[in-house]
């Protein structure tokens, strides 16, 4: 009894200090959150808004009360364009073989078929789009990579009916409100002592996942703190609330393995109660190590921050500056068009004109002997105004990095050339290749900590269907253990940001150059396929290569033959399959029996082909 009470009260003391150590690190960075909260107030449109000396959002108040404090929002297009370019980049992944070995080779066909599997039932491509948006307006955003235990294709059932399934990778844009480092100052993730992943989550989840049960309340999305209606109104607090009702927060602190903890640990509590704790659940780090689940992505780096910095940051004074002219613009103009009357004390119903105004038309009667009301001149519209609207929407283009060069047209009057007006492009583009190459960095660690969940967890057999080479139908059998490497790379092909129009040119060119066609000059039909593929007329390649088909097969071969014997089809390409038994003999460390076994299947071929030959002369 004195035992289960200790526990209890062990479990409650860790509970209290996870929760300290959350509220701790919250406090910490309460001012950046306000930044990234004014953020996506401009993007949203709520542009009269800013952060008081205490941290706190506010209202800005107008000065007079006919001010004009109209909204002309150039963030959200700008923001728009920048994740329209940055969406050109899904990155294509293949994996590299850990040896010339034929296992190993199969191996990495294995894993990059997964990956290609996962990225496309798992909407990784939709995931890495809400991730860059968060990046692109707040500055940072992460991917978490686990293992779900209720997805993938179902084994069975429980007694009380549900269905048991084998489990699957999930791979999710987390956003930088729920991600609380140990250090601010600690530019690296994985350099973090510890990391807490602080979430709302429904008490029907919680008790789902832990089997304990909560009361719930009610939690503000992004402040993640108890939500409390006196003290938020919009005059003071002009963000927009998200308030989630009969959730709890969970609180995950992840600490990196060290010598006191060779595994790491993960502690949960949620609701003041200890619902996990123990190691590192995934071995998802270099060489077998655990390590965190979180991927990080930056728009642009900040030296000495963990947190990066957006575009937005740097779009907020110009949007304040083009708001106020366009809006003094506006209030001129509406003073030469109404006009503004001038009239002698007492000589005019002045309430009458207050209301009316000079309508046209209107009967004027004034005193007798004293001036005539009369129209105040204000001149024509200041060249000022037009000159400073320009300039701030120059500045825009080229803060944002999503100039486009008919915006810029008058500027490069005088570049005719076409290598001149590319060389512009690519220097616009060039703002754009940080945030480029962190997307291509994210997608890389995202392809690897999936691969080495599989590699853990994945012990049962599984089948995997994808389209191989032509289209054709593949169907894999594999365990974790199949999995011999996780070194992902990015295919050649999706490492340039291209415009389908600059990738059909490209292609165009190297076609006229002859590189695509062989020794003899011609194109064969998987030279053909590639190209109609690449210019996006997938849908016409319906050619086979057999050269590739054969390939295939004779690697399959290679194989079989480790363990037996393998059967020379008549209609098999020989010269192709003798090349590829003979590369097999070369780079493999194989036993003798299994040597003599593929000796004896290369003579076979041999003799088919010469007979094929003496056929064809005869």
């Amino acid at each position: 009894m004195t035992e289960n009470k200790n526990a209890k009260t062990a479990e409650k003391t860790l509970a209290e200090e996870v929760t300290n150590d959350f509220l701790a690190r919250q406090a910490e960075r309460r001012f950046l959150e306000r930044g990234w909260q004014l953020n996506m107030n401009f993007v949203s449109g709520n542009q009269y808004c800013d952060i008081d000396a205490s941290g706190e959002l506010f209202e800005e108040d107008k000065k007079y009360y006919w001010q004009t404090r109209r909204v002309f929002n150039h963030i959200a297009p700008t923001v728009d364009m920048r994740c329209s370019k940055l969406g050109r980049i899904r990155p294509a992944l293949t994996v590299r073989a850990a040896s010339d070995e034929e296992k190993d080779r199969h191996s990495a066909s294995l894993a990059s078929a997964i990956l290609n599997s996962v990225f496309g039932d798992g909407d990784v491509d939709g995931v890495i789009t809400d991730a860059t948006v968060w990046s692109e307006t707040c500055g940072t955003a992460f991917y978490k990579v686990v293992w779900d235990g209720f997805a993938g294709s179902a084994v069975g059932k429980t007694q009380d009916g549900r269905k048991l399934r084998q489990g699957d990778v999930k791979v999710s844009a987390v956003s930088p409100f729920e991600i609380y480092p140990f250090v601010l100052s600690e530019e690296k993730l994985a350099n973090q002592p510890s990391i807490i992943h602080a979430k709302a989550v429904p008490v029907q989840e919680i008790y789902s996942m832990y089997g304990v049960k909560l009361a719930g309340r009610d939690i503000e999305e992004f402040s993640l703190a108890p939500f409390s209606a006196a003290s938020h109104s919009f005059s003071s607090r002009p963000e927009v609330k998200a308030v989630r009702h009969g959730y709890e927060l969970v609180i995950e602190r992840y600490s990196r393995p060290c010598d006191d903890l060779p595994e790491g640990r993960l502690t949960v509590v949620a609701g003041g109660e200890l619902l996990y704790d123990g190691p590192l659940p995934y071995v998802n780090g270099e060489g077998g190590e655990r390590t965190y689940p979180f991927i990080k992505q930056t728009s642009l780096q900040l030296a000495g921050s963990f947190f990066g910095a957006s575009v937005v940051d740097r779009l907020i004074p110009l949007q304040r500056a083009y708001n106020a002219v366009k809006n003094r613009k506006h209030e001129f103009l509406n003073r030469i068009s109404m006009g503004t009357v001038a009239v002698e004390d007492g000589s005019v119903d002045v309430d009458e004109f207050i209301e009316d105004g000079l309508t046209p038309g209107k009967v004027v009667v004034y005193r007798q002997g004293s001036k005539p009301p009369e129209m105040l001149s204000f001149g024509s519209l200041p060249a000022g105004f037009n000159e400073e609207e320009q300039n701030i929407l120059t500045e825009f283009a080229k803060v944002s990095g999503t100039g486009e060069l008919s915006d810029n047209a008058d500027g490069y009057a005088g570049v005719t050339s076409a290598t001149g007006l590319q060389l512009i492009i690519e220097q616009d583009e060039a703002r754009l290749e940080n945030s480029y190459h962190q997307i291509k960095r994210a997608v890389k660690l995202i392809g690897r900590q999936i691969l080495r969940l599989y590699r853990q967890f994945a012990s049962d057999v599984r089948l995997l269907k994808f389209a191989g080479a032509n289209n054709v139908l593949n169907l894999y059998y594999f365990k974790g253990s199949d999995i011999s490497s996780d070194d992902v790379v990015l295919e050649t092909e999706s490492e340039s940001n291209l415009t389908p129009a600059q990738r059909r040119a490209a292609v165009y060119e190297i076609l006229d150059r002859g590189l695509f066609s062989d020794e003899s000059g011609k194109l064969s039909s998987a030279s053909k396929n590639k190209i109609l593929e690449l210019l996006g007329y997938k849908g016409f390649a319906s050619s086979r290569d057999l050269g590739e088909l054969n390939r295939a097969r004779a690697g399959e071969e290679n194989l079989a033959m480790k363990c037996g014997e393998a059967e020379v089809k008549s209609y098999d390409d020989h010269e192709t399959h003798i090349a590829e038994h003979t590369a097999f003999l070369l780079t493999e460390k194989l036993t003798a029996d299994t040597e003599t076994r593929i000796c004896a299947h290369i003579d076979m071929h041999r003799r088919l082909l010469n007979e094929n030959k003496e056929a064809d002369n005869g």
